[in-house]
């Protein structure tokens, strides 16, 4: 601060010179940087996405071979973001779809121009189908600081233990901020996984701001919602993104909530009748339904808004869910780990007291919101209700293996405990009745 006296013009100049140094833009580059996968919903197809500060052309080079020249060539579109912060930040993103692509297959890639190509890349495709056994990684609220989890989840990819990741929402904590340098920061550090596998997202409470601008910019998910609810077929399972915060940030009206919930209703009809190749349906969405913390967030509310819905009675998902028989649910928000029993309106279904998960008789939950961020760990409240079937206070994330039409292995990862496994069940049911649970 520059008070007054002898050298307060000085000071003041200062002062001036060194905001105005800390508000410069990055020197302009065509460089191409935060380069991340996604899966556009299409067999034999891969989309890449990444960032530079200039217009340039969108091209993509890769090949099968680990050195050498890389002999194929796609080329995509560009598209300017405006940052809404208040130096309106200019970053050019910039999006290839690969097509033709073999299932199962290693490719190498680099993205860029003529003006400027990133470091090489590799990928490993998705297989075909639907007798095949998908595993990911799956973790919410991770941040751009204290990111407990990413150095376990970088060794993990590099191992190729997964085939693809769901961020359950919030991302960098938050990415706009800074004039969206914390989003460049975060994308950045998550592009040794990002870009070696798809990164398949879904928005959360920290990606608000602008109506989701960086979120909707940076990320390219399948379907013409800009990311904010689209599904995708895995192997056995049918997944489900959606966004929770249209039951929260309702300055639009309720226009989105209904238009969402139609969608999904939607989506999970035809889901059932495909319910012979794909058993699994999935979904993931950032703010639970039930949690246990000791906090004052929604789920901690009897009638919370994603469960019952706006009002208690406007686009609530769980009857929804329940109707179409939903298997699983994910999560995040908490900054926490909780599996709970089998549960529709707080009464537990489990398949029997010996084997719960073995045809359970309603959709099972799974918060897995403890990837690390700033905002640290969520404390658990001292009694939990008797559908909270497992609780976790530590930094780490959950591995979920579709192993096929019956049967879904799923563990947490303790990163608190160097990698220990500290949650380890089956999920399983049968093919037939998979479409209700009534």
């Amino acid at each position: 601060m520059c008070l007054p006296g002898p050298c307060w013009a000085c000071c003041l100049l200062l002062t001036v010179f060194s905001l105005g140094v800390q508000g410069a833009p990055e020197a302009p580059t065509a460089a191409p940087e935060q380069v991340h996968l996604s899966y556009p919903d299409e067999p034999g197809a891969m989309t890449v996405t990444w960032t530079t500060w200039v217009p340039t052309r969108s091209e993509v080079q890769f090949g099968l071979q680990l050195s050498g020249p890389l002999p194929l060539r796609a080329h995509g579109t560009s598209s300017l973001f405006v940052d809404g912060g208040l130096q309106r930040r200019k970053l050019y993103m910039h999006r290839v779809v690969l097509r033709g692509l073999l299932p199962g297959v290693q490719y190498v890639y680099r993205c860029g121009s003529a003006q400027g190509w990133s470091r090489p890349f590799r990928f490993r495709t998705l297989k075909k189908g639907t007798h095949w056994s998908p595993r990911l990684a799956v973790f919410g609220d991770l941040g751009a600081e204290n990111p407990k989890a990413l150095p376990r989840l970088r060794r993990d990819i590099q191992q190729g233990m997964y085939d693809a990741v769901l961020h359950v929402g919030d991302f960098a904590y938050n990415m706009d901020e800074d004039n969206a340098r914390v989003g460049d920061k975060f994308m950045r550090l998550i592009e040794p996984l990002a870009a070696s596998l798809p990164y398949m997202t879904c928005p959360g409470n920290h990606e608000q701001r602008y109506n989701f601008s960086n979120y909707k910019a940076r990320f390219s998910m399948p379907g013409n919602t800009e990311g904010l609810w689209y599904s995708w077929d895995l192997g056995p399972a049918h997944i489900i993104s959606f966004s929770t915060e249209v039951y929260f940030f309702l300055h639009y009206g309720t226009h989105m909530m209904e238009r969402q919930f139609r969608w999904l209703e939607s989506d999970l009809q035809k889901a059932n009748q495909n319910r012979a190749a794909r058993p699994w349906i999935i979904t993931m969405g950032h703010r639970p339904m039930y949690c246990s913390n000791a906090d004052l967030d929604d789920c901690r509310s009897h009638e919370s808004r994603v469960r019952k819905g706006l009002l208690g009675r406007l686009y609530g998902l769980e009857d929804l869910f329940y109707k179409y028989g939903v298997d699983l649910e994910l999560w995040a928000h908490e900054h926490s780990y909780e599996r709970l029993w089998p549960i529709y309106n707080y009464q537990v279904f489990n398949g029997s007291r010996v084997t719960p998960y073995t045809n359970p008789r309603a959709p099972v939950h799974i918060i897995t919101g403890s990837a690390g961020c700033e905002e640290r760990l969520t404390p658990f409240a001292i009694f939990p209700g008797p559908w909270s079937a497992l609780r976790v206070r530590e930094y780490g994330y959950t591995r979920l293996h579709i192993l096929n039409g019956t049967h879904v292995h799923i563990q947490q990862v303790s990163d608190d405990q160097d990698g220990k496994i500290v949650d380890d069940f089956w999920m399983v049911r049968p093919l037939k009745n998979r479409h209700k649970y009534l």
